[in-house]
């Protein structure tokens, strides 16, 4: 049941999101699906992005698209039982400022506790708390460690605020996000960016460069031809691809430091942040955590991207398991993360076959067609931002150029169609 309430919250995100025009809706997070016993009812909590929304407006364009929703998860899912869908209000992540007040508190007894354990040579036995939220299309999930549960709940909730807070900057399907702006105007005229966006296209331009173009997150324009966006795909005519590769291609990109603006060269093209989006949002996260006084976490983004901050109590770190990609029950490879990143790209995770062939969403921006040859990619790293973007180049660009060109420090899994996976170090 666990598994299907997931496979319903992901899949309502998606469909709330790109598919229910009610403006009584408007934007909505999808925080958390409880499925019955029987199969039979599904109880979904959402969260109003705008807080100036009506929330019981909301639930009465939900409730009016429910049957629509229903009629499209059976389509997806294809359970025995659709279950009927009942919205309420999920006001947990809506207490930014008490969550802020409960840090500064934290902050200002942080000092005190370490005193009084020093002083009195003990060491309080640390508890786990751990929980997830739904955000940027994805389920986050954090396990942390502390002497102190209301300040490790308040340090996670200020996390899961984060990435709520990236989602508002990177999302490609929320209008009024900075990267939907970029996308419709940078064609037309330089936009001005905020500091962190600049730095983050910076980074990917950098990324661009050293992968020697596999990695591109201009391929927005294949995404959509291919029907990637909409999580079913379909295989598009060489006609169409090529068309789609005239709005594409990182050089294309113009950047100006001095006014912290983006530009175009080519109309038609679109940023997809989905190959750096949940890395970057995880390190987000963590400074966060950290920054609270939370030295112990392991982040997880879907459970493709995750970063280990410290070990758990007697460990020597984070045990993260990398699976099979034909067999999921199967594990080609074990690690313990301590102070690091690991990121998995599979061509499992998106997917659809014609013509008797798989394509999956690993897309070479250069040709226009999904990678081939590779079956997953598992790299670690410092920073998780840097381990899921060099997981799509190692990806499209095979074994031979990862062996070559993998960043000194860096570690990856490769798994090849006609290969046991191994270590590249």
């Amino acid at each position: 049941m666990d598994r299907v309430a997931e496979q319903i919250r992901a899949e309502l995100a998606e469909l709330i999101e790109n598919e229910v025009a009610d403006p009584r809706v408007g934007s909505v997070t999808v925080t958390s699906v409880s499925v019955s016993p029987d199969g039979k009812q599904a109880q979904v909590r959402v969260c109003p992005v705008d807080k100036e929304a009506s929330e019981k407006d909301c639930l009465r364009g939900l409730e009016s698209a429910g049957h629509f929703l229903r009629r499209e998860l059976a389509a997806l899912l294809q359970l025995r039982h659709t279950p009927e869908l009942r919205f309420t209000i999920d006001h947990g992540p809506q207490h930014a400022r008490r969550v802020e007040t409960l840090l500064e508190r934290i902050k200002k007894r942080t000092p005190l506790i370490v005193l009084l354990l020093l002083c009195s040579g003990l060491r309080a036995e640390l508890v786990r708390y751990e929980a997830s939220a739904s955000a940027m299309g994805g389920l986050y999930t954090i396990a942390a460690y502390g002497e102190d549960r209301a300040q490790l709940s308040a340090a996670v909730e200020a996390a899961f605020q984060e990435v709520r807070r990236l989602d508002q900057m990177l999302s490609n399907y929320r209008p009024s996000s900075e990267l939907s702006e970029i996308n419709r105007e940078a064609a037309q005229r330089p936009v001005k960016v905020s500091p962190e966006m600049f730095d983050l296209l910076e980074k990917c331009q950098e990324y661009s460069r050293l992968s020697e173009g596999a990695f591109d997150w201009t391929v927005g324009p294949l995404m959509k031809l291919w029907g990637f966006y909409k999580g079913s795909g379909r295989l598009p005519d060489r006609a169409q691809v090529e068309h789609a590769l005239r709005s594409i291609g990182y050089r294309h990109i113009r950047l100006d430091p001095e006014r912290r603006t983006v530009s175009f060269d080519l109309p038609g093209m679109e940023l997809d942040p989905g190959g750096i989006g949940k890395g970057y949002a995880v390190d987000k996260m963590v400074d966060v955590l950290h920054e609270a006084g939370v030295e112990i976490a392991l982040v997880s983004a879907a459970g493709s991207s995750i970063y280990a901050l410290g070990a758990p109590p007697g460990a020597q770190g984070w045990y993260v398991r990398i699976r099979d990609p034909k067999v999921e029950k199967i594990t080609v490879a074990e690690v313990y993360l301590k102070d690091d990143s690991l990121s998995t790209s599979g061509n499992y995770e998106k997917f659809f076959e014609a013509e008797g062939k798989i394509y999956s969403h690993l897309m070479d921006p250069r040709t226009g067609y999904p990678a081939q040859g590779m079956l997953s990619v598992s790299v670690l790293a410092p920073k998780t931002l840097d381990s899921e973007a060099w997981t799509k180049p190692c990806f499209v660009n095979g074994a031979a150029w990862t062996k070559k060109h993998l960043p000194a420090g860096f570690r990856a899994v490769l798994c090849e169609e006609s290969k046991p996976c191994y270590w590249v170090r």
